[in-house]
């Protein structure tokens, strides 16, 4: 089964650039609690912690990462709210 694309609308950005531990994880949990089931998270972060973070509660929590791109700015985080 093909993963849907969200929309623009459903899409939000979340910047983390210049934050470090624990501030990455800490914003996105609650930027996710703010979202509707369906809608996405786009995370910035250069921590290096961040991604063992996100990675640790987004399965704690039960969401799904949907992406991990590493980039010249740093990490780049989709994460989808399922529930």
């Amino acid at each position: 089964m093909a993963e849907t694309v969200p929309s623009e609308q459903d899409h939000h950005l979340l910047d983390c650039i210049g934050l470090y531990c624990p501030m990455p994880v800490l914003k996105t949990r609650q930027e996710m609690d703010r979202l509707a089931i369906g809608e996405t998270l786009e995370v910035l972060a250069d921590d290096p912690a961040a991604e063992p973070d996100i990675k640790a509660w987004a399965k704690r929590a039960g969401q799904k990462i949907l992406e991990i791109e590493h980039t010249s700015e740093g990490l780049r985080f989709l994460i989808q709210k399922i529930k």
